[in-house]
């Protein structure tokens, strides 16, 4: 029994190496949808809406959700009537998310198994923080995305209160791995998680890398106070 605890309860470093990022998020898989509505007060259902809407995605469009997870992202997406597929690289998430019946595809987004051109529009939902090289992954995600085509990163950022900051990054620290404690599979997953967002860019930052890696007319917008930044480029044609 100690040994089963020991290895469900699991969390990657800093490094992110890949193997040790998919196996921490196959240990999250069983109750990570339950888990991430309860730490963000439910607001994780209106920073999906927000992401769909940041895409403008139009039906028949084909799209890439990547960090898909359980597929609960990939779903909000379809409602525009757009074809979407999710990719991730942990398989216990996709497996978790197989009865949602979207097309599902196991990939690294350091080396996406899509060829040039592919996709009308690409997007990555709180996982590029978790890509051992995010530059490459952006430069990846421009190669998949058609000439005029466009890219939305949802992640988690820096809120733009000093007040509200510093709040936050008490809860991050202290209270969200006690909330975990009590809803996840795997909360020691939610140790690295508050660990990764204090190391991440602030939204000038990032912005700054994703057009360095070649996107064009580089824009971010805030979501609940700079929680979360959707931050959106373009390929130019």
């Amino acid at each position: 029994m100690a040994n089963t605890k020991q290895r469900d309860s699991f969390r990657a470093s800093l490094d992110k190496e890949p193997h040790e990022v998919a196996s921490m998020f196959d240990g999250v898989a069983r109750r990570y949808d339950l888990t991430n509505t309860v730490i963000s007060g439910g607001q994780d259902k209106y920073w999906r809406w927000a992401t769909r809407r940041a895409l403008a995605l139009r039906p028949g469009e084909r799209v890439l959700d990547l960090a898909a997870g359980t597929g609960v992202s990939t779903v909000e997406l379809g409602k525009s009537g757009a074809w979407c597929v999710a990719a991730d690289f942990s398989k216990g998430m996709l497996a978790a998310g197989r009865h949602r019946g979207v097309p599902m595809v196991a990939g690294d987004a350091m080396a996406l198994p899509f060829a040039d051109d592919s996709f009308d529009a690409v997007t990555i939902s709180y996982g590029l923080r978790n890509v051992a090289d995010p530059d490459l992954a952006l430069r990846e995600m421009l190669r998949v995305t058609k000439p005029g085509g466009r890219l939305v990163v949802a992640e988690f950022s820096t809120p733009v209160v000093p007040v509200f900051r510093t709040l936050y990054m008490e809860y991050l620290m202290k209270a969200l791995p006690a909330v975990a404690r009590a809803v996840s599979s795997n909360p020691d997953a939610y140790v690295y998680l508050a660990e990764s967002v204090r190391a991440w860019p602030n939204q000038r930052q990032l912005a700054m890398r994703v057009a360095a890696a070649g996107w064009s007319s580089v824009k971010w917008r805030n979501l609940s106070g700079g929680v979360v930044a959707l931050h959106r480029g373009f390929k130019l044609g």
